[in-house]
């Protein structure tokens, strides 16, 4: 089940790790997605604060981590394929975690929050 945070990431858990990748909402507004900055194996990371970048034809976007922690994992694909990353389900990178932080919204909420 993914979680969303209010800039448009989504987490998901699985195998001790939280998946992170961008919404359908995020991937539509920043359009074809032509060079994908994957943070570092190993980086630690911060809630809320920007870990790598997506370039598209329209724009620069940062992408926040959704928790604390340090990069387990990086969707090495994203390199030769970036317009991958705006895929549903799509994941850009992995953070080792146990369990997501309070306050990530659902999907039900998420997409009130868009309305």
């Amino acid at each position: 089940m993914k979680f969303y945070t209010g800039t448009h990431e989504w987490a998901e858990l699985r195998d001790g790790k939280a998946y992170v990748g961008i919404s359908a909402h995020a991937a539509e507004e920043l359009g074809e997605v032509v060079y994908v900055e994957l943070p570092e194996v190993g980086a630690a990371v911060s809630a809320g604060e920007p870990c790598c970048e997506l370039e598209s034809v329209k724009a620069v976007a940062e992408v926040n981590s959704p928790l604390d922690g340090v990069v387990a994992e990086v969707n090495e694909e994203l390199a030769d394929a970036p317009e991958k990353a705006g895929e549903e389900g799509v994941w850009i990178f992995a953070v080792a975690a146990d369990a997501l932080p309070e306050g990530l919204m659902d999907e039900a909420q998420y997409k009130a929050s868009l309305e």
